[in-house]
């Protein structure tokens, strides 16, 4: 089974035990989160939401809170025009551990042990 999920204006194709990176959720370490945006469920029979699918939702647990490497942004023109700025985006990495579809289905995944 996998499911599509909107998360902070985002949209996602998600399977149970998937491990992603989103965009920084207020959520500790080690807690459970879940979304209820869920736009489709596909597996032996899809279902598309108008706009999201009623009662269906994913559940993950955060499994780490970070930042991406450094972007440098220069900016220059002709003469004595020049920036230099830097960027790191906040993320938050997620393990996608249920996803129920709203009318009895469930996929459920162990944790998987990262190396």
């Amino acid at each position: 089974m996998y499911t599509v999920v909107e998360i902070k204006g985002h949209q996602y194709k998600l399977a149970a035990g998937d491990l992603i990176d989103v965009e920084r959720i207020e959520a500790e370490v080690g807690s459970t989160v879940t979304f209820d945006q869920v736009l489709l469920v596909g597996g032996a029979k899809t279902i598309v939401g108008a706009p999201v699918v009623g009662g269906a939702k994913v559940t993950a647990k955060v499994v780490k809170q970070g930042r991406t490497r450094k972007i440098l942004v220069l900016k220059r023109k002709p003469g004595a025009y020049r920036r230099k700025n830097g960027h790191r985006q906040c993320f938050t990495g997620l393990l996608i551990t249920e996803i129920n579809d709203g009318q009895g289905g469930v996929a459920k995944a162990e944790a998987k042990a990262k190396k």
